[in-house]
């Protein structure tokens, strides 16, 4: 059986509002694991975004634990946390966040170089990553040189490039076609089978459950159901 990477127990986040108070998460139990391609899904205000902060160590829970890789996020300073992002995790956004000035080699160097690297090493290992992404013709081109897919095949290799325990793909397909956007499925799935690297994302893209091991369903801030890919019921324009 596949060691657990990511243990959250008993998990709820209430953001206060004034006089409202929102419940974004409701006791939430999940355990995520290690290689494991798993996809986050529900409407808009479901509370997929704030488990995948809590999962990326941007949030910490109101209440209940997160542990990932060992370490229970909960009891880090935040410059601990900023530390243990760096380290383990690399995240992917649906807006591509790229340096307008900077070319793909040193979008993908720089986190790489704030991480401590040597500039010559970094810059090496944006190459290697970047050609392994399928970007060695591109390694010298700007975002504004670069279609939507190739932008977010950068985003991709940055992801990686400090070779993080954890991916998460926020999105990732949002702003591309639907050709391009199966071609970074693709792409995601590829990489996490081969780096053994695991890939949590949050998305609204049913593409996302052919490449999925587990899909996890998310209403109203509580798990409303965790299901493995094969066990899926697939009807035409429908997935139950």
């Amino acid at each position: 059986m596949a060691e657990s990477l990511i243990e959250i127990r008993g998990v709820n986040k209430v953001f206060d509002l004034g006089k409202l108070q929102v419940h974004a998460l409701r006791d939430m139990e999940l355990d995520i694991f290690q290689g494991e391609y798993l996809s986050i899904m529900g409407p808009s205000g479901s509370g997929k975004s704030t488990l995948f902060n809590m999962i990326g160590a941007l949030d910490r829970p109101t209440s209940g634990t997160v542990k990932v890789a060992g370490v229970v996020l909960n009891r880090l300073t935040s410059r601990e946390l900023a530390y243990f992002r760096g380290k383990h995790i690399g995240y992917i956004f649906q807006q591509f966040n790229l340096l307008p000035a900077y070319h793909a080699v040193a979008n993908v160097a720089m986190p790489l170089i704030f991480n401590g690297w040597e500039q010559d090493r970094a810059e090496a290992r944006a190459r290697q990553i970047l050609e392994r992404v399928g970007l060695g013709e591109r390694l010298h081109h700007r975002p504004d040189e670069l279609s939507g897919g190739q932008q977010q095949r950068v985003a991709i290799a940055r992801a990686l490039a400090n070779e993080p325990a954890i991916v998460l793909a926020d999105e990732p397909t949002g702003n591309l076609d639907l050709h391009t956007g199966e071609e970074i499925i693709n792409l995601l799935a590829e990489l996490s089978r081969e780096l053994g690297v695991t890939v949590i994302s949050a998305t609204h893209d049913h593409k996302m459950l052919a490449t999925s091991d587990r899909i996890l369903w998310i209403k109203d801030g509580a798990k409303e159901r965790l299901e493995r890919r094969q066990d899926l019921k697939i009807r035409v324009g429908t997935v139950r």
